[in-house]
């Protein structure tokens, strides 16, 4: 039987599934279904012009259509996970903390695999706003090119939500609820009617997020399974930001300045929540650690650093290609200490090579 719960919020509480689980949810009986309700004034539009009028973005289209991998069939979920992979993401700012000192070694394997655990969860949560907002896209998106793209996007997210699920169920056994930061970001940017608006805040900032995660996970991880599945995941990804990038310059540059000026404020402050206050604490806070000590410990440590460095390299480039670091707003970066890397590549340069190469899949078959 199917059991809907409408809720007010997201749930707060860690998700298990053991083996168990694991086949009892295969079945029909005892679904649950738990559904929080949004409302946007979203303004769609036909477009009656088939014609293709952006290249870039027809190739775009056709290369996620050529490299549109399967998670059943193109991972090899089979591979076993090495003995030491629960030392790859210590932060080294732990070590010398006396509340670590003090846990036993098996504690602090646990420690390592709830954070990792904690960390793919919210790339599950986030590839579900992604799905949604792709979704918004295909309505609001005012030319031909861009609702074919934006359509494709939307599969590319449901296989990202379908493979970090089953992840998370199979080799985590533990699901841990959104951030609430990340759910105020996906909330802003499906709520707004403003349909540019959520190619600014889908297409560059949280996708910039996520290629800065995915990146940092993918040079980490001792887990051969999860690195192929990101880098899969971070292919679609580059197209997405590519896409942004390309469809929003023009766009943002036509604007009159005083609506530029709100989408460039909404930029930073979103930069501003992705890097200070996406930083989950209740790992830390479950053996022990108070919320103060775990966000001193993560922005002190290597790999916090590594990350704040991977999305600025990616996002501010990017912002400055598409006209959002305009000359009001450049202060207020200037402040977050990120403008030294304004001058590095962006992704409206798109880099075809590396989006255009084979494609290895499970058991070092290549597609086609």
């Amino acid at each position: 039987m199917l059991h809907v719960s409408v809720v007010k919020g997201p749930p707060t509480e860690v998700q298990y599934f053991d083996e168990d689980d694991l086949a009892h949810r295969l079945t029909d009986h005892d679904v649950e279904v738990i559904r929080e309700i949004f409302k946007t004034p979203l303004t769609g539009s036909y477009n009656w012009d088939y014609e293709a009028a952006n290249a870039r973005i027809r190739r775009l289209y056709e290369l996620g259509k050529r490299f549109n991998w399967n998670a059943e069939l193109d991972v090899d979920w089979s591979q076993a996970l090495p003995a030491d992979a629960g030392d790859e993401i210590e932060p080294e700012g732990w070590r010398d903390h006396p509340k670590w000192k003090a846990l036993s070694p098996e504690q602090k394997r646990e420690f390592m695999a709830r954070t990792n655990a904690q960390t793919l969860s919210q790339f599950l949560h986030g590839e579900q706003g992604a799905l949604m907002v792709a979704s918004q896209l295909v309505t609001c998106a005012p030319t031909h090119d861009a609702k074919l793209y934006a359509a494709s996007q939307t599969f590319d997210e449901a296989r990202h939500v379908e493979v970090f699920h089953r992840y998370l169920m199979e080799r985590c056994h533990m699901i841990y609820p959104i951030n609430p930061n990340l759910k105020f970001l996906l909330d802003k940017v499906l709520t707004d009617e403003r349909w540019d608006l959520k190619f600014i805040g889908m297409q560059i900032l949280i996708e910039g997020l996520a290629l800065a995660a995915f990146q940092t996970i993918h040079s980490t991880t001792k887990d051969p399974l999860l690195r192929d599945i990101v880098g899969l995941v971070m292919r679609d990804e580059g197209r997405h930001v590519a896409f942004g990038v390309n469809y929003l310059e023009d766009w943002i540059r036509s604007l009159p300045q005083e609506q530029i000026e709100e989408r460039a404020q909404f930029a930073y402050e979103a930069c501003v929540v992705m890097r200070n206050r996406l930083v989950s604490t209740n790992v830390a806070q479950e053996f022990g650690f108070t919320e103060e000590e775990a966000l001193e410990v993560n922005n002190a440590s290597q790999g916090g650093q590594a990350f704040r460095t991977f999305l600025f390299e990616r996002m501010i480039p990017n912002l400055k290609r598409v006209g959002l670091l305009t000359d009001k707003i450049r202060p207020k970066f200037e402040e977050l200490g990120v403008l030294q890397f304004e001058n590095l590549k962006d992704d409206g340069m798109i880099d075809w090579a590396t989006l255009e190469a084979p494609l290895q899949k499970a058991g070092g078959r290549v597609a086609a």
